[in-house]
């Protein structure tokens, strides 16, 4: 949907607090993205909105080619059901509990295992049940000790959990597999390398596990990995298939700094760098779904219970991660599949009634097929234009007097900074 900049709502701000130090943080409190409401607690505003959906239904779109498919679970969880778990004791000062008015403790949900095993354990009875991947994108709370970073690092944050339920070992490793590759293709589709490495399974529990982390210097791990490895990983980046994708990424070494050990390392070429971690996946077998008793009668007619994992991106850090990744002194620049609107069309004289008169009918035509964000405001040319670029709009687009003498428009690129001229007739 387009809107003119004149009746939109986007605060960009100018000075930020000494606090303030992650580029993501500052250009997406400076671009009007986000607006802290308290310490690790943000508003995202209409520019960062259209972000953050767009994300969302990239993680959809890619969860739905896997019949992975979407509910929506409440934010307040039955502190029974994480005692049933076993997890009960987890819930420490990160967690925030209330009690409700008849005493009963709820918990705003940190993740969603409990739950999700609750309500779709209470449906799997038979093998043909199975398999059954259902995913959440949801608000979750965890009282960091200390939220910095912005949403990169927040108490309050939108999250995406996926759980898987299969009948035998084996399939639900595959079905951790087919995650694993979703995982891989959205952060693609987003321009993103992200480098799976396996990973401590901690609370969770299990056995096997996986992080995901997005290549970026201003990352908190610093990340090991075999040169060879981005062969694979370019594969991935321009949409080639890679047949048994996860066997072919581990047969590259990749690891956090953690668990480097220079004796287990490959003799060959190793580059080091630094990541951020934006998701993270598990295969924990039986350990939610004994005891919530989600059993099934399998294909010989005996009870069995079902074999699970869980997978998580954390929706807001990925965009934090994005902005670390793709930014540069002037500003954001966004990816063409999340970039909040694709043209940023600036009226360079808004009191020229001709300029204005045109640039109308420009962004009446080109909103017929793009989303447009049109610059109508009174402002210096100067102030346009950074404002534009800080942004991060793919594409600018500027009317004048000047371009309207040659019956065009100038067309710039937020990413490569080409300039040219374009006719008004070939838009």
């Amino acid at each position: 949907m387009s809107t003119r900049l004149s009746t939109y709502y986007i605060p960009t701000k100018k000075d930020l607090s000494k606090d303030v130090v992650l580029t993501s943080h500052q250009l997406m409190l400076k671009a009007g993205l986000i607006k802290q409401v308290s310490s690790g607690l943000y508003a995202w505003l209409p520019l960062g909105m259209r972000v953050l959906h767009k994300v969302s239904n990239i993680i959809r779109n890619e969860l739905a080619k896997i019949n992975c498919h979407e509910v929506i679970l409440p934010t307040m969880q039955p502190q029974e059901l994480w005692d049933q778990s076993g997890r009960g004791s987890y819930c420490g000062k990160e967690t925030l509990k209330v009690q409700d008015r008849h005493g009963n403790s709820l918990i705003y949900g940190p993740t969603a295992e409990e739950v999700m095993t609750f309500i779709a354990g209470s449906d799997i009875k038979s093998y043909k049940n199975l398999p059954l991947s259902l995913h959440n994108i949801q608000w979750k709370f965890r009282d960091e000790i200390r939220p910095r970073f912005g949403v990169m690092r927040a108490r309050e944050f939108l999250m995406m959990d996926a759980y898987s339920f299969d009948e035998t070992e084996q399939k639900a490793e595959e079905a951790y597999s087919r995650h694993y590759e979703a995982y891989l293709k959205i952060f693609a589709r987003m321009g993103l390398v992200a480098i799976p490495m396996k990973a401590d399974t901690g609370e969770i529990g299990g056995d096997l596990s996986h992080e995901f982390l997005v290549l970026a210097q201003s990352g908190e791990s610093e990340v090991i990995y075999e040169k060879t490895l981005e062969q694979v990983m370019n594969k991935i980046q321009k949409g080639e298939q890679v047949e048994n994708l996860r066997s072919e990424i581990s047969k590259h070494y990749a690891v956090t700094e953690e668990k480097f050990v220079e004796a287990e390392a490959p003799k060959t070429e190793l580059v080091k760098t630094r990541g951020i971690e934006v998701g993270h996946i598990f295969y924990f077998g039986q350990k939610y779904s004994v005891p919530f008793n989600v059993q099934f009668q399998n294909k010989e007619g005996k009870l069995d219970y079902a074999y699970m994992g869980s997978y998580g991106i954390g929706v807001g850090r990925l965009i934090a991660a994005f902005i670390e990744a793709n930014s540069d002194d002037k500003g954001i620049i966004w990816n063409k599949e999340i970039s909040p609107f694709n043209v940023m069309l600036i009226n360079v004289n808004p009191k020229d009634e001709a300029v204005t008169q045109k640039c109308d009918e420009i962004y009446n035509r080109l909103s017929q097929k793009f989303e447009v964000l049109y610059d109508d405001e009174d402002l210096s040319f100067g102030q346009k234009l950074s404002r534009a670029e800080m942004l991060g709009i793919r594409g600018i687009m500027l009317v004048s007097k000047k371009t309207l003498e040659q019956d065009c428009v100038e067309v710039r690129s937020r990413a490569s900074g080409e300039v040219e001229m374009v006719k008004i007739a070939a838009l």
